[in-house]
């Protein structure tokens, strides 16, 4: 066979760009909705308990967060009376 028919040959069996590109994307659509029908979405008793959880741990912060600003003020202040 010569290299004329080699790619031609070639050429038939490969589908265009927008074939290849339609193929891609309808795969993708099958997929989405494939893994969209294996969620497992949590119960409300879950979603209230988690949401309490992440109220507390902010509250911890905050408090956290403003004792070390007092205390450094204080420092700061004690440290400008000094000098």
């Amino acid at each position: 066979m010569s290299e004329q028919k080699k790619v031609e040959k070639k050429a038939e069996n490969k589908p265009g760009f927008f074939a290849r590109a339609g193929q891609t994307v309808s795969k993708w659509f099958r997929d989405f909705k494939s893994e969209c029908k294996k969620i497992v979405w949590p119960s409300r008793k879950h979603v209230i308990n988690n949401t309490l959880v992440v109220i507390g741990f902010a509250i911890a912060v905050m408090i956290l967060v403003y004792v070390l600003d007092v205390s450094f003020g204080f420092v700061r202040d004690t440290l400008v009376k000094l000098i």
